[in-house]
Formats: structure tokens, sequence, C-alpha cells
């Protein structure tokens, strides 16, 4: 099952990192970009270095290729064996991933970060990329760079045509950006449920305090489970011949949806 939470701990926090990787989070993210400042990023990157552990691999967010600290970062980083991979914030182009790789260890995969027009204008060629294994929606900045008000319907058009390039190139369904809601889990959930329904995989998260929303909103509910059980129960019964569920026909694509659920659960 590919990962549904993806949680970011400051990379100048060591105090943190345990709390993190113990959150029940299906990743951990060391952040050595958003979350340290430009004067402490050297020592966050060598405080990061000092606490990979090849034995739980966990992903390290560099900073993005347009700064001073980028090659240094993919150099310290890249090829270090408690890396899973890097996610790369602000991804715009081939090159972008291509200069990770040529520092990076045979296992190593990269999440790019899609939170800008350009990056956004180059999916395709972001998600056909080596080793990508799914794309990241950093819905913040790119509301910033594009000038949006809103992550709800104002995003759709894009959040869809992540989700199509994703499918198009056989990678791993993407991953939503951050709720910045911290203490209502109905708002996290509903949040993580809309990305859900657009196609989405997993979100990010900022805080402990969200993963379990998550984890929920990509659940299926009981009432879910029980309608794809009947679903496949009534098929099982009607030696194939046509049947309804809860007043709905069931045709192939239903059937198919209802066997992927059962399977999941």
């Amino acid at each position: 099952m590919s990962e549904r939470s993806y949680l970011f701990v400051p990379g100048n926090r060591p105090e943190r990192f345990e709390k993190a990787r113990a959150s029940g989070a299906d990743a951990v993210i060391f952040d050595l970009e958003d979350a340290v400042q430009p004067q402490e990023k050297p020592s966050a990157r060598d405080v990061v270095l000092e606490h990979m552990d090849a034995a739980r691999p966990a992903f390290v967010r560099i900073n993005a290729a347009d700064t001073e600290w980028f090659n240094n970062d993919i150099a310290a980083i890249a090829n270090h064996p408690g890396v899973a991979g890097i996610v790369l914030p602000k991804a715009e182009t081939r090159e972008h991933i291509e200069a990770v790789l040529a520092h990076a260890h045979p296992s190593l995969t990269i999440l790019p970060i899609v939170e800008t027009a350009r990056g956004f204008a180059n999916l395709t060629l972001l998600c056909g990329a080596p080793r990508v294994h799914r794309i990241v929606f950093g819905t913040l900045d790119f509301q910033i760079d594009l000038n949006v008000e809103g992550d709800g319907e104002e995003l759709d058009m894009f959040r869809s045509q992540i989700v199509l390039a994703s499918r198009l190139a056989g990678l791993a369904t993407p991953v939503d950006g951050v709720s910045t809601v911290l203490d209502d889990p109905v708002a996290i959930e509903s949040a993580a449920r809309r990305g859900r329904r657009f196609g989405f995989g997993a979100k990010l998260c900022i805080h402990p305090k969200q993963i379990d929303a998550v984890h929920r909103a990509y659940a299926w509910t009981a009432a879910e489970l029980a309608w794809a059980e009947r679903v496949l129960q009534a098929v099982e019964t009607s030696a194939g011949a046509a049947v309804a569920v809860d007043g709905k026909m069931v045709d192939l694509p239903v059937i198919l949806k209802a066997r992927r659920m059962a399977g999941a659960s």
C-alpha cells in the first residue's frame, strides 16, 4: 500500500525526530526548506544526516534548485542509505530531477512538488522523469504563484490534471497539499476526503494531530464496505444474470470498484 500520510518535521528540531517517527504517519519528511531559517540551513542538514537511519529510511525535503543550498543538499543527502527519497520543492524541469539523481543511491525515489505555474506547465515531463514515484501538489505556494485565492474549487482543474498526468505516467496516486487546520479533525478529514474524491492517494501533514483524520479519509467507511459486500454477494448469487443493489444496476465498473474496496479492507 502506498503511503497515505507524509509528516513534515523541521530539520533543525532533532528533539522532534523520534516523536515524528512514532506518530503513526506512513512516512516522515525531514524538512530542510520552509521550516528552517536561512542561517540555520547548513547546520540543519548536518543534524538530519546524523539522525538518518538505514533501518528506518525517511524522506528529506531539500532546498529548491534555485537556492544556494541545493547543490550541497543533494551532495550530502541523496546518497545516504537512510534516505528513502528526496522531496524536491519548486520542481519545474527534468534537469532539476537529474541533478538529484547524479548523486543518488540506486533505490532513492523522488517526489517532485508541483507548486509553480512553470512546474504545472511541465507536469508531463516531471511525471516521466526517472525515479519519480509520485507527484506532490504544493497547494499553498501554488496559490501564491498564481495569485489564486482559495484551496477549493479554485484548484479543481489543477488537481484533476495532476491526477490524470500521474495515471498516464503510471505513477502512484499523487499527494495533496497541507491543511493549515490543526485542532479540527472534522475539517482535516473533510479536506483530505476532497483530495481523495479527485483521485489523490495521500496528504501532506504538518502536525501529528492531523494524521488520524487523514487516515480516516483514505479508509473505506463501514457503510462503504457493507455496500461492497452487498454488491459482491449479489453478483455471486445472480449466476450471471443482471442484478441491482440498493435500487441501482450493477455493471462491470461497479463490480470492479466493489472488489477493490473489499481487497483493501
